[in-house]
């Protein structure tokens, strides 16, 4: 898999995560602490800044815990740190810094110094964009070189990058809220021996509506 692919990949959140004992171990493992202070450990401090308040949009606190009560930001972190290949590590690095561009683009400064408001913005502009304007980014994503030109690949494009970059984290985030243990023992329905198969039954004893934890 070549760095356009990996990229590629990225934007259409296909194969993100590598799911397996020592996935579902680092996902427990980040659990939220008041009195710890997240220093990343594979994007930079900047770009750990941004993925915080990104989550924190996209999973806010409601009734049930948000992003940040789980420390999902922290376990996208150590993910891309311990578990994806090289491949995905550099095509979410390179989609990370196109996020940035694309925020000074559109304000004029740096993501440090953007505020909630402008952060939430920004994010709607590429979740959601219209089906034309997403087939756009994703044809920009999986546009290659010459095979014959010697030169590395072009820097991306600024907005297909950050397309790439908020479909990324958007479906890590939203697989980690869901195999979270405080989210499947106590917000979802939680049963650890599932009983026989029963194809229709009253919905107040098959989970009240919600969706299995696993």
């Amino acid at each position: 898999m070549n760095r356009r692919q990996a990229l590629r990949n990225i934007g259409f959140g296909a194969g993100i995560l590598v799911v397996g004992p020592s996935t579902l171990s680092l996902l427990q493992s980040c659990k939220n602490d008041p009195d710890y202070d997240w220093q990343p450990v594979f994007l930079s401090a900047s770009h750990g800044f941004a993925l915080k308040k990104i989550v924190d949009i996209i999973i806010p606190t409601t009734e049930t815990p948000g992003a940040g009560d789980l420390n999902i930001a922290q376990f996208i972190d150590s993910y891309m740190n311990e578990v994806a290949g090289e491949r995905r590590r550099e095509a979410f690095l390179e989609s990370a810094d196109a996020f940035s561009s694309a925020f000074k683009n559109e304000y004029e400064k740096a993501h440090e110094e953007g505020n909630d408001e402008e952060f939430e913005s920004i994010v709607k502009k590429y979740l959601k964009a219209s089906p034309a304007e997403k087939e756009e980014y994703v044809k920009r994503n999986t546009e290659t070189q010459d095979a014959q030109d010697p030169q590395p690949e072009s820097e991306i494009n600024a907005d297909a990058g950050a397309y790439a970059y908020l479909t990324a984290v958007r479906d890590m985030a939203i697989w980690a809220w869901k195999n979270s243990e405080e989210i499947g023992e106590n917000h979802l329905w939680y049963d650890p021996v599932p009983g026989e198969y029963i194809p229709c039954g009253p919905v107040e004893e098959l989970g009240n509506g919600k969706a299995m934890s696993l």
